[in-house]
């Protein structure tokens, strides 16, 4: 089992990094390798939707999306990690799902994914909810907690402090590798489900 990890701060040992870290415990405890990327403070532009992707195979922005992509296609899980910022995540980290979700071919179902969300007060459920919908847009299951995945903190490591925060990371981390042991044991079994071919509709005729 393998678990890749988006840090999606500029702060590479911030509040988002302690969250991560938290699940990584577990994630360890339970034999899952694991491996952080920090891409909050890389420069990471965003999608021109010049489809040049569908015949490169990769994006034509040859930056951290391309280098995580193979890592991507390889883990069994992906945990995508972002501060909030005015009730949304990180610019810099949705340039880089966006462009990463979209110019990637393989297949994403059954891998499992989760969001977490930190912040000083408020808009982490608004960030929760923004981070799930590339999961949910790729077949990929969502991992859940015992409550939003969130943690608070402030000021540089207050989150420590967020004692329930820090458990909900671990409980995620908990159920996101139940998830993919019996995912793993599911697909063995029953393979994947069938995938019809997709249609394409649109509201101008």
């Amino acid at each position: 089992m393998k678990v890749l990890m988006l840090n999606g701060s500029p702060h590479k040992n911030g509040n988002t990094a302690i969250a991560l870290q938290e699940m990584e415990k577990v994630f360890q405890e339970e034999g899952v390798e694991t491996e952080i990327v920090q891409a909050g403070n890389q420069a990471i532009r965003g999608c021109i939707a010049c489809g040049a992707c569908r015949e490169k195979g990769k994006c034509v922005f040859d930056d951290l999306v391309n280098e995580v992509a193979p890592k991507f296609e390889a883990c069994d899980g992906l945990v995508v990690a972002s501060p909030v910022y005015y009730a949304s995540a990180n610019g810099t980290l949705v340039s880089l799902l966006d462009r990463l979700f979209y110019s990637t071919g393989f297949d994403k179902r059954m891998k499992v994914g989760a969001s977490v969300a930190v912040a000083r007060r408020g808009g982490t459920s608004a960030t929760f909810d923004e981070l799930n919908k590339y999961f949910t847009i790729s077949g990929m299951p969502v991992a859940s907690s015992q409550y939003w995945n969130s943690v608070h903190g402030r000021l540089p490591g207050e989150a420590v402090q967020d004692e329930e925060g820090l458990q909900t990371m671990r409980t995620l981390a908990r159920n996101m590798t139940f998830l993919m042991k019996s995912i793993a044991l599911g697909r063995e079994t029953y393979g994947l489900p069938e995938k019809e071919i997709p249609k394409s509709t649109h509201f101008i005729r």
